[in-house]
């Protein structure tokens, strides 16, 4: 069953993401152009040339993904060190790594580095990656192999680190690491990722029962400039993926059981 989740979330974001709908209005209008639906294509046309200004001028990936980032606090305070940290992967450029024989990062890899900041600030800490490859046809090189690599370079010591190399998507980096890990219901763990992504993560989490304290970075929205008008389409298109991405996700896992709530947030119970 987590195989056909994983493949049919895959086809349906190839088919539906914003951009490939894009495509699919403009071969539309032109096919029916050549038709005699003329009159259907124009009005086709039309549609896909509003939503393409819309698109040039207005951050509407921002305005839907604002609410999931203002979902938890940035940089919580923690009165004692936590027992253990938990980094969700996506910082690596896993074709590109294994092309030019050195490491890539992408453009979240502020998760990565606020990582091995939080391991420095807390040498105690017990450190967990999580992350395989989220491709369905490339799984030649695993994430967690290129944190092996990058971790250890960065001097932390290897007795510290655990990885977890299979998981393909969110569900199973919280899944394959519960049954990893062993922790006390009284531990302190910290879980580090996007903050547009943090609220789909914990409530993962919560839903294997384990309730970890949300420490979200890499922020893609300006608190308080939502309403900026400046021509972006492919920085604006960008965003609206990542953003519908997000929603689509967090709806799918709602419904297939994986999370308790459509937007999971702090105080949920994470008893299963």
């Amino acid at each position: 069953m987590d195989t056909i989740f994983f493949w049919a979330s895959k086809l349906f974001w190839l088919v539906f993401s914003p951009g490939s709908l894009l495509v699919w209005l403009i071969v539309g209008s032109w096919l029916l152009s050549l038709s005699r639906w003329q009159k259907l294509g124009r009005r086709l046309l039309n549609v896909t040339a509003l939503i393409t200004l819309l698109l040039a001028y207005f951050p509407i990936g921002n305005w839907l993904a604002y609410p999931l980032e203002q979902r938890f606090a940035p940089s919580p305070a923690m009165t004692d060190s936590p027992d253990g940290i938990v980094l969700l992967g996506g910082s690596f450029s896993l074709r590109l790594s294994e092309n030019r024989q050195q490491i890539h990062l992408n453009e979240n890899s502020e998760r990565l580095l606020t990582f091995l900041e939080l391991a420095h600030r807390h040498p105690d800490a017990r450190l967990v990656f999580t992350g395989g490859s989220g491709s369905p046809t490339y799984q030649q090189v695993r994430e967690a192999d290129l944190a092996r690599e990058l971790l250890l370079n960065q001097g932390l010591a290897e007795e510290r680190l655990m990885f977890e190399r299979e998981s393909r998507n969110t569900y199973e980096n919280a899944r394959n690491t519960s049954a990893m890990i062993t922790h006390a219901p009284d531990e302190n763990w910290l879980l580090v990722t996007s903050a547009y992504h943090m609220p789909r993560s914990f409530g993962v989490f919560c839903r294997q029962g384990w309730k970890l304290t949300p420490y979200p970075v890499d922020y893609q929205t300006l608190y308080g400039e939502l309403f900026s008008i400046e021509l972006g389409f492919v920085a604006h298109l960008t965003g609206l993926e990542l953003a519908l991405r997000e929603w689509i996700g967090l709806l799918a896992y709602r419904l297939s059981g994986k999370t308790n709530r459509l937007v999971p947030g702090p105080g949920d119970d994470c008893s299963i």
